[in-house]
């Protein structure tokens, strides 16, 4: 069976990317375009994997990997931090928030399929 992975991006054309990228490798995507969009589709159904900007509307990044972290059933869920924030403050909050991996914009479709494959096995 498929890994399942969501992928929470405000810009369509970035996030469509990220999803056919990950879909030609044979993963099951599902697709938001902010943290508060992304938190309520988390109904219980399995997520393997979230992929995740830190620069959105209505609820940043951040904030979600904070909200996720908080609930039982994807408390265990890797994220990856999709950016173009480079910075090492930025990046520390990250991971304090519960973030595993960073990836900064723009990317090689073989980067986000490396951190991928490294956090879902």
């Amino acid at each position: 069976m498929a890994k399942r992975i969501m992928v929470i991006d405000d810009s369509a054309a970035l996030r469509q990317s990220v999803v056919d990228t990950l879909v030609d490798a044979g993963y099951e995507v599902i697709g938001a375009a902010d943290g508060k969009e992304a938190l309520g589709m988390l109904d219980g159904g399995k997520v393997d994997l979230m992929i995740c900007d830190v620069h959105m509307p209505r609820m940043d990044g951040l904030t979600f990997v904070k909200e996720v972290k908080q609930l039982a059933g994807y408390r265990f869920v890797p994220i990856i931090m999709l950016t173009t924030e480079s910075s090492e403050k930025k990046r520390e909050a990250g991971h304090m928030a519960g973030a595993k991996a960073w990836v900064v914009k723009p990317f090689r479709p073989e980067q986000i399929l490396h951190a991928v494959s490294k956090l879902v096995s």
